[in-house]
């Protein structure tokens, strides 16, 4: 096109689109080694509806049989809810801004009462902190979380949990319910603005073989239900496992590690072909009925004698390779990733951190852990107190006046695990610093350590008057200067002397 840009000057139009086009993403390519990008448009409903059932099924099977998997959810667990739960603190004032000490007693004893195994659901088969657990082990495991509230009048309280498996919630009733015309997306009827009105759960679990199921839905308002789960896109009406990116590098790391385990064990007896000049001669321990082929079975350390012109070819397969660590460390490293959490966590693997790596993702990984602790209160355990209070004021179990609900209600403190820092000494010295130069507060401490100031107050003015009730002084003060205690020696003159 020489003469085209003698005429008319500058590029031809098909140079131009192919600069253009070169100046566009390269993550838009399209060329042979993009073919197999996808690249199809679907919503956010759309990716999961086919999808759902098998992500939460083939999470649990992971769960049963694989361990690093296993030990990512004890992490969540140990981590996000920890040996005594997230707990409770009601700091609700009087009209002078003192706090209300009598109401705050009745609400943290009822909820502690409450909290106990046997009161909180309905099968009375979990204490509170169960809840919590299985709470965070079903998000990561299942993707979401299906908790229906029971107004139960043979509870003292009037209320107690029942904890449904995400099965409950048909994926593929996709409808529109006539009596309100609302959309039915996987299970989850929503109004006009998307906002969810009622939930349609099959009466019994679906997939319970123990007994026959005939499958029946029931309609449950939304104000009954909570259903938990982390959207990643913003119209997103069903959760999907926290593991689903981690899966298949789990299921290829699995097979490699079996077939490396059997090539060692067969490596480590004595394997190989006999052959002879005619191809016969060798009767065996066996014969394989398809082919009548001769066999004998592998054990370790044991040889026997051929017979004349039978010879022996080993099979000694060398397993696992000197790649073996290195390979198994990349992928371990990739599935870390895709779970959020750091190698050494995952793996149990210390032989190559040291102070400064390991302070670093024990950071990271406690930033995570806080934003799941976040979420847990907010979309667990905030409701359930807020419609327990409710039901345990209406039914006169706590005696305080319902016209003061949002009073109480709205001065809730919810205080979750804390987390012990690498070291301590470093950590205590920083906490004075800054209460010295006025950056940090009590609260701001003892809220680290999972206390309540309130309650760290009270327990050291219990332990000063148990001290005086025995009659011993105590050699530190808190919150003040350090007050050494002078020794006092009594005895004879060696005593004196000495």
């Amino acid at each position: 096109m020489a003469w085209y840009n003698r005429i008319f000057g500058g590029e031809t139009p098909k140079q131009k689109k192919r600069k253009a086009y070169t100046r566009s993403y390269t993550g838009a390519n399209t060329g042979r080694l993009f073919a197999d990008f996808l690249t199809t448009s679907t919503s956010a409903d759309a990716e999961i509806k086919d999808n759902i059932r098998i992500l939460r099924d083939r999470a649990r099977e992971l769960a049963r049989n694989d361990s690093y998997i296993a030990r990512y959810l004890n992490l969540m667990i140990s981590n996000v809810i920890g040996k005594h739960g997230i707990r409770v603190s009601s700091k609700a004032r009087n009209e002078d801004g003192s706090l209300d000490i009598g109401a705050n007693i009745l609400i943290e004893r009822a909820w502690k009462e409450w909290s106990q195994l046997g009161n909180c659901t309905t099968n009375q088969r979990m204490s509170f902190l169960d809840c919590q657990k299985i709470f965070i082990e079903s998000l990561a495991r299942d993707g979401e979380v299906l908790i229906r509230k029971v107004k139960n009048s043979d509870s003292p309280f009037g209320f107690q949990l029942q904890f449904l498996e995400a099965d409950h919630l048909d994926e593929n009733k996709n409808d529109i319910y006539k009596p309100t015309g609302n959309k039915i997306k996987m299970g989850v009827e929503v109004d006009k603005n998307d906002k969810p009105v009622a939930y349609h759960l099959y009466k019994e679990h679906p997939y319970d073989r123990t007994y026959a199921s005939q499958n029946q839905h029931i309609r449950v308002p939304a104000d009954e239900i909570i259903h938990a789960y982390i959207p990643t896109r913003a119209e997103q009406t069903r959760g999907v496992s926290l593991v689903a990116t981690a899966m298949a590098n789990v299921k290829m790391l699995n097979g490699y590690l079996e077939a490396e385990i059997v090539a060692a064990r067969v490596g480590a007896s004595k394997m190989g072909f006999f052959t002879s000049p005619d191809g016969d001669g060798y009767v065996g321990d066996g014969e394989y009925e398809d082919t009548f082929s001769p066999s004998m079975n592998a054990q370790a350390g044991v040889f026997e004698q051929l017979p004349q012109g039978m010879d022996f070819k080993a099979f000694d397969p060398t397993h696992p390779t000197s790649a073996f660590d290195s390979f198994t460390t990349s992928v371990l490293r990739s599935i870390a990733s895709g779970l959020n959490i750091s190698y050494h966590s995952l793996s149990n693997d210390l032989t190559s951190v040291n102070y400064s790596s390991i302070r670093q993702g024990a950071l990271e990984d406690r930033s995570m852990y806080q934003l799941y602790q976040q979420f847990v209160i907010d979309h667990f355990i905030n409701p359930v107190f807020k419609s327990w209070l409710e039901m345990a004021i209406s039914t006169g179990y706590i005696n305080l006046p319902i016209s003061k609900f949002d009073k109480f209600a709205n001065a809730i403190n919810y205080i979750p695990r804390s987390f012990a820092w690498i070291d301590p000494l470093k950590e205590m010295q920083s906490n004075v610093l800054g209460l010295q130069n006025g950056t940090i507060t009590y609260s701001d401490i003892s809220a680290a350590y999972g206390r309540d100031t309130e309650e760290l107050f009270e327990q050291h003015q219990k332990e000063v008057e148990l001290a005086k009730q025995y009659g011993i002084e105590l050699a530190y003060q808190p919150f003040g200067t350090k007050l050494p205690v002078e020794a006092n020696i009594t005895g004879g003159d060696d005593n004196e002397d000495a």
